[in-house]
């Protein structure tokens, strides 16, 4: 009996692997074979990623069952899209016939379910409300209501053309996003996470608070790759936490350095995780250009967490780490050449020989493959090496199948809003609700990203508050990158600002500290999440750094003496009045061109 179960273990896991392979084989031959039909590779990215929300899960019972269920027929459905594109782009999202309405049905009821099994109720809740509208709001009455869709036009655009579940936004994910998350888990395999954490730890480990700031460089690098703030706490909190409560930190203060760092990991570029390249599509600004406007803004945020934790080390009299404890500068060479060399590539390739973003990341991934080879002891173990390849295509495979179905059920959202015109009506609102005002509207648009990014993820809620707000923002006088970088920076709140902060509940039960108390420090340590979008929109300079470079320096410098100023007077030990004289002179440097304007 115990033979056959162990036989039955390796079989589902050489299955699993095999997926794996085909998955991520499958995305790299896209970008290497040239132009594939939408209805081909949208839908077989689907279909791909399905087993892995589907079949290779931990459920048992009911669960399990209903899920090979759901997940086999969904993936037919998928297959049938693809095999049958020519005939269904003459159809122009209008559905045929009865079987067509069935095969619509059950690509949507799949998208649904797949995004509760990987993420939750909250984001299929929100897409099901969208569903819902696009059906019954020809019967509510008022500007809110719509005149009707025929339902074969409305599930065809939703499920057979590029309007809804195929639409542009799965695009990105099936091309570029899918390709970059394969990246960071290869990397991720071998030795590159632990030559984040050397170069981190030779840049700051001796400084006041070292261990606070290895934390904040070394998750500022592994989160401009991992695209999740979740992953990032649970990934560089498990080295950095024991660290820094070691050498006496207090635990509140260790779990919310981490989680603030962790955070403003997706905002550091080059990669910035998935929202970069759902910027790029959305916006139509090259990815060179996402990248320079966002630099600014994400050395300021880390600027103010170093400026807070220098606060705290001096209350807290915190040391930086014994010589001993630093890895020796040998170590240090040798494991940042691991990430070294696969960031080489992917930047001389993007920036010097001119490729796509995609395809020089496919060139990275080679690299970072190559490298899986090695190791920092110099020494070949092929059982490493083999274990090390099967990280990389299991967390790829895991990674991109959640972020597809993410993703695919906000496309739901997306397409209902254009059908409907519902995303027009609620751009209205914001103008009408603001008075025509810019910053009110900027207010009532931070909100929305709060409350909605406290339920789905920060790539969803852009999304999805972009579509709804920017038209509105871009209306009031913004240039349509400062209102997305605007929505992207508040989409990012919930991660740290109760009562849902994913980063900081994760953060706090690796160190068992009580969360609010965690929430709180981190709320103070990343004071710049909450005030560097709305100095981008009183210093539009700040994005410019591609245009008008010394601009762009000078708006850089004033927001950082203010944002420094703010920082310092919300967690030094100063007495009250001069720390709210701090603040105040702090928001004034920030904000003198609105004040004066």
């Amino acid at each position: 009996m115990l033979t056959q179960s162990l036989s039955k273990n390796s079989y589902f896991r050489i299955i699993m692997l095999l997926c794996a392979f085909a998955l991520v084989a499958y995305h790299l031959a896209l970008i290497f074979s040239g132009l594939v039909p939408n209805l081909v590779s949208r839908p077989l990215h689907f279909a791909i990623a399905l087993p892995w929300i589907f079949f290779f899960t931990q459920e048992n019972g009911l669960k399990r069952s209903s899920g090979y269920v759901i997940g086999s027929i969904g993936i037919l459905a998928c297959l049938w899209v693809a095999w049958n594109q020519d005939a269904l782009s003459d159809q122009y999202g209008f559905l045929e016939n009865d079987f067509q309405i069935i095969i619509a049905v059950i690509l949507l009821v799949t998208v649904l379910e797949a995004a509760r099994r990987a993420i939750g109720w909250p984001l299929p809740l929100v897409a099901l409300a969208a569903l819902t509208y696009g059906l019954f709001g020809q019967y509510i009455p008022g500007e809110f209501g719509h005149s009707g869709t025929p339902l074969k036009s409305f599930l065809g655009t939703l499920t057979i053309a590029e309007g809804g579940i195929w639409g542009s936004l799965t695009g990105v994910s099936v091309n570029v996003v899918a390709i970059f998350v394969i990246f960071g888990a290869v990397l991720n395999a071998g030795e590159a996470g632990q030559g984040f954490m050397n170069v981190a730890s030779a840049a700051a480990g001796r400084l006041k608070g070292g261990a606070a700031k290895v934390s904040v460089i070394s998750s500022a690098l592994f989160g401009s790759i991992s695209g999740s703030a979740s992953a990032n706490v649970a990934s560089t909190g498990a080295i950095t936490l024991p660290a820094m409560t070691k050498l006496g930190y207090p635990k509140r203060l260790a779990a919310a350095v981490e989680a603030v760092a962790s955070s403003g990991g997706q905002i550091m570029p080059p990669l910035m995780g998935a929202g970069a390249f759902v910027m790029v599509e959305l916006t139509g600004v090259p990815y060179s250009g996402i990248m320079s406007a966002a630099i600014l803004p994400a050395i300021l945020y880390f600027l103010a967490v170093w400026i807070g934790i220098n606060a705290y080390a001096t209350r807290y009299e915190l040391t930086g780490i014994k010589k001993e404890d630093q890895p020796s500068n040998r170590d240090v060479f040798i494991t940042s050449v691991f990430f070294l060399v696969p960031f080489s590539v992917l930047l001389i390739s993007m920036f010097i020989i001119g490729y796509t973003p995609q395809y020089s990341a496919c060139m990275a991934i080679i690299s970072a493959f190559a490298l899986l080879f090695f190791n920092a002891q110099g020494t070949f173990d092929l059982h490493q090496v083999m274990e090390r390849y099967e990280s990389a295509f299991l967390n790829a495979a895991k990674q991109v199948s959640m972020i597809a179905s993410i993703i695919i059920c906000a496309s739901i959202i997306i397409g209902v809003l254009s059908i409907t015109g519902l995303g027009v009506k609620i751009t209205s609102l914001i103008l009408s609700a603001s008075g025509g005002l810019l910053w009110p509207s900027l207010l009532l648009t931070a909100l929305a990203c709060l409350i909605l990014g406290m339920e789905v993820p920060t790539t969803a809620a852009y999304v999805i508050c972009v579509s709804v707000a920017g038209p509105a923002l871009i209306q009031l006088g913004l240039e349509p990158l400062q209102a997305h970088m605007f929505v992207f920076w508040f989409a990012l709140l919930s991660t740290i600002t109760p009562p849902v902060c994913g980063a900081v509940f994760i953060a706090a039960g690796m160190i068992s500290e009580n969360w609010l108390k965690v929430a709180l420090t981190a709320m103070a340590l990343g004071i710049g999440l909450y005030i560097i979008p709305l100095a981008m929109i009183a210093n539009p300079d700040l994005l410019r750094l591609a245009s008008v470079p010394a601009n762009a320096l000078i708006s850089f410098v004033q927001i950082g003496i203010g944002l420094g100023l703010v920082s310092y007077a919300i967690i030094a030990s100063h007495t009250k009045m001069l720390r709210l004289a701090f603040f105040i002179i702090g928001l004034g440097i920030i904000f003198w061109p609105v004040l004066l304007g």
